[in-house]
């Protein structure tokens, strides 16, 4: 007999992977949680507080993306081992679960989603639509799922589509429709970018439209290397209405009560949180994925060098807001170029964010390398050389005092000086991770205003100001030679961000970028620059992506690369 009434817990966790233990503890903790207090948080009417189904993200027992990690037959043999110890729990009259895992079956590898009911695996189901694109690689490591069957919970039957599979086209949806679904569960592992819940909500609202099914859709949140996970699950009902829906970029336990309605299931109306948007979402993104890069991989804080510039300002107030004050250490290098500006700033910056504030004076060790050279060197004028020569000097010394005191080295380099190759390898791009390897110049500034007028959700920072304004109003310089500015090799940065973003995230042809209004000669150096600086980027350390393209996973150029646009769609 078909029950009337169902509640689902949409359990939006931040997993480690390869943290099998960890990840399968933090089920059972969860589990114990609900099963001794009957319920959770209800985002139903609350009738009835007694939870039928807890729906996990999509492989969650081992972490999502595994890689090639997930290859290890160790690995997939404690997955396993973890998932059918977990039905174990569900044993007592507890609820079912649906947890993600790698599974093993006929010496093919599968990404799967375990539900678990009654003390026993009851079924597995196979994702089928394997995503090969941006930064996904499953088709490496899973085999293609069979169809789909629904499971039934309660005379109840569920289908449980995974992640991809409803985002490249309906057809594994309407297949299980045809097979009698009565609600679709969706797990996903869906990183972080711009615009992309947007996406999400229009693209749940057409797999809704094309079935007449309400969709449940459960999201990972935490940082994985260089992607973040925001979470924002929520619950879609089948006249396209957003019932309730979870927070992004913190963990959450939503519970969704369900009714019977006329031929149909509608969820009741119960909390819904209001998701950021904008500046405030990519800066909690950025907080998120620096904290759990920290965090996950057991660095006690970070050390960074804090120039008086407004790179380093952003990044000191993101490692800040991360990790607290205490376990953030700032440097100050200073050369006979660096201005009292830059000083005063520096230190101003330190004490507004209340972090351990040191100066290192690099006059000697520089002194050192160029006379050590001048040999070499003799009857050569100075140029770049010397300059790098600086930089690297800077990174010799974080990196000694990173080995020396534990902490992780923060690199800072945004994105538009990552692109063109305004940057020194083993210089200033030496360091662990970068928050702002995919923020954009003109995205700094904004990010830097912003976080000045706000204090963000969870921040374990100063409320107020956590940078003197003179920071973000003063024209940028690398301070590497007398009076230099960056707009001396650079154009100015909104021109330069938007021939960028043309180039980078768009690939469009030159000639449309010319059509735009930039200077023809500017965008052919732009693009050249581009190109050439591939093999720093390669060497970079990993930062958090925002955007839809970002250096890494996203955009996989060759280094050794002699193609460029002529404007005509010819090689040049």
């Amino acid at each position: 007999m078909q029950a009337d009434k169902l509640t689902i817990a949409l359990a939006q966790l931040n997993p480690t992977v390869g943290d099998i233990s960890g990840n399968g503890a933090r089920v059972r903790e969860l589990y114990g949680e609900l099963r001794d207090s009957g319920g959770g948080d209800s985002g139903g009417d609350g009738t009835d507080g007694a939870i039928d189904l807890i729906l996990f993200s999509e492989l969650f027992i081992c972490g999502y993306p595994p890689e090639d990690l997930v290859l290890k037959p160790a690995l997939q043999q404690a997955a396993m081992r973890e998932i059918e110890s977990l039905a174990a729990l569900t044993g007592d009259g507890g609820p079912a679960m649906l947890i993600g895992t790698p599974w093993l079956e006929d010496g093919q590898l599968y990404n799967a989603m375990a539900f678990l009911r009654e003390g026993e695996l009851a079924q597995l189901i196979f994702k089928r639509d394997l995503p090969n694109y941006s930064v996904f690689d499953e088709k490496r490591v899973f085999a293609k799922g069979p169809p789909p069957r629904p499971i039934s919970l309660n005379g109840i039957k569920l289908g449980v589509p995974i992640c991809e599979d409803i985002w490249s086209n309906g057809d594994i949806c309407a297949h299980l429709q045809e097979q009698g679904a009565q609600i679709l569960l969706v797990p996903n592992g869906s990183p972080f970018s711009l615009e992309k819940q947007s996406q999400r909500l229009e693209l749940i609202k057409a797999r809704v439209r094309e079935t007449g099914l309400p969709l449940v859709y459960v999201n990972q949140i935490g940082g994985q290397d260089e992607l973040v996970f925001d979470g924002a699950s929520f619950v879609c009902n089948h006249d396209r209405s957003i019932p309730l829906g979870a927070p992004n970029f913190s963990e959450a336990l939503i519970v969704s009560s369900w009714r019977r309605d006329g031929d149909g299931w509608s969820c009741q109306p119960g909390d819904k949180s209001r998701w950021l948007e904008g500046d405030a979402a990519i800066y909690q993104a950025l907080v998120l994925g620096l904290r759990d890069y920290v965090r996950k991989n057991g660095f006690p804080g970070v050390v960074l060098g804090l120039s008086g510039g407004i790179d380093s300002a952003l990044c000191a107030a993101i490692a800040v807001d991360a990790l607290g004050p205490s376990r953030v250490h700032c440097l100050m290098l200073p050369y006979h170029y660096t201005s009292a500006e830059s000083l005063t700033d520096a230190r101003a910056c330190a004490e507004l964010l209340g972090v351990r504030y040191d100066v290192v004076d690099i006059e000697a060790p520089v002194k050192g390398f160029n006379d050590a050279l001048a040999p070499l060197f003799e009857g050569r004028e100075a140029d770049t050389t010397e300059e790098n020569i600086q930089s690297r000097t800077r990174g010799v010394i974080l990196m000694a005092v990173s080995n020396k005191l534990g902490d992780m080295l923060v690199t800072t380099g945004n994105k538009s000086e990552m692109s063109v190759g305004y940057a020194t390898i083993y210089g200033d791009m030496n360091g662990g991770f970068n928050p702002v390897k995919d923020i954009y110049k003109m995205q700094v500034f904004a990010l830097s205003r912003w976080r000045n007028a706000h204090y963000p959700k969870g921040a374990l920072g100063p409320s107020g100001a956590v940078m003197p304004e003179n920071i973000i109003d003063k024209p940028p310089s690398a301070e590497l030679r007398p009076d230099q500015t960056d707009q001396d090799s650079l154009p100015e940065y909104p021109v330069l961000d938007d021939i960028l973003q043309c180039l980078v995230e768009r690939e469009l042809p030159l000639a449309q970028i010319v059509a735009r209004g930039h200077d023809e000669s500017l965008v052919r150096r732009i693009e050249h620059l581009l190109s050439i600086a591939e093999y720093k980027r390669r060497q970079a350390a990993p930062g958090v992506k925002i955007s839809s393209r970002n250096f890494g996973r996203d955009r996989r150029y060759p280094i050794t690369n002699r193609f460029r646009d002529k404007g005509d769609g010819g090689e040049g």
